[in-house]
């Protein structure tokens, strides 16, 4: 039995002279296939770089998926797609629209 999944669209909803963009990258609006809107934000957080994949030492924690724009409820939200554009038959992941990769940022030293 194949796993039931849906379509959904992560919307930027913060302005972009909001603050919490400095640390995060903007990336427009994306498009998963997942289990729920949860579920969706984890899609797309996963398909950024995390620190693991780089030689680069996270600033809290194991890992920089929680850092992630696509899982602040004040940046992105979540609304499940209806318009039938899109199969729910395929695998979990990112469908349309770009996650970018340079979401980790070097820090300055002076």
């Amino acid at each position: 039995m194949s796993e039931q999944l849906k379509i959904y669209r992560l919307v930027p909803s913060a302005p972009l002279d909001d603050p919490q963009w400095q640390t995060r990258p903007h990336q427009g609006e994306v498009i998963v296939r997942a289990r729920t809107a949860g579920d969706a934000r984890l899609v797309a957080s996963e398909a950024e770089l995390d620190f693991m994949e780089i030689d680069a030492s996270p600033a809290e924690g194991n890992s920089t998926i929680m850092a992630s724009a696509f899982r602040s409820e004040k940046l992105y939200t979540v609304i499940e797609d209806h318009t039938g554009r899109f199969t729910t038959d395929g695998p979990r992941g990112v469908i349309e629209g770009q996650v970018r990769v340079d979401n980790i940022l070097p820090m300055q030293v002076d």
